[in-house]
């Protein structure tokens, strides 16, 4: 049996997040969300019930599924107001990037990304698995106080049909 094992603070074994404008395909400046405090994978399948005059319980079978990944972020400016968002919105999402939107740019523009997370190595030290799909950035509420003096904001990937999982 071989776990994942992130492994926080080793570069190369760490889990970690990219973001591609998903209507420039030719996107190389992909966006990676550094300082991530944790990663929530959600795969919701919804359920049909019925009932029937002769049975005592309910019927259910699975239908559609309602999937997000969620997370925290410790807000980098550069990553979180992106590189050049003036330019990117004057010049669409089909010829920016996700570097020069940030975070906030996709969100508020409602700009699809494509995403990739990678899950980090296997506790043998072998490459772990990657998810990826297509999904919109929600969510975003940064906050900041006395006991925490810098800002960190909760994030939400609402996925667009289905994951795609690769392992090595």
């Amino acid at each position: 049996m071989a776990y994942i094992y992130p492994a926080p603070g080793v570069a190369s074994a760490q889990a970690t997040l990219t973001l591609s404008v998903n209507a420039n395909s030719g996107d190389t400046n992909s966006l990676p969300l550094p300082s991530l405090q944790d990663i929530t994978l959600n795969n919701a399948n919804d359920v049909f019930s019925w009932t029937t005059l002769d049975n005592g319980s309910k019927q259910q079978i699975a239908t559609t599924s309602t999937n997000s990944l969620a997370m925290n972020l410790v807000v980098d400016q550069a990553k979180f107001f992106g590189t050049d968002y003036a330019t990117a919105t004057a010049a669409g999402a089909a010829s920016s990037t996700a570097a020069e939107y940030g975070v906030f740019g996709l969100s508020k523009d409602k700009v699809k990304v494509d995403f990739s997370l990678y899950m980090g190595d296997e506790d043998d030290g072998t490459n772990g698995p990657t998810i990826t799909g297509e999904a919109y950035v929600t969510g975003l509420a940064p906050t900041v106080s006395a006991d925490s003096p810098v800002w960190v904001t909760p994030i939400t990937l609402t996925v667009d049909g289905d994951y795609t999982a690769t392992t090595a």
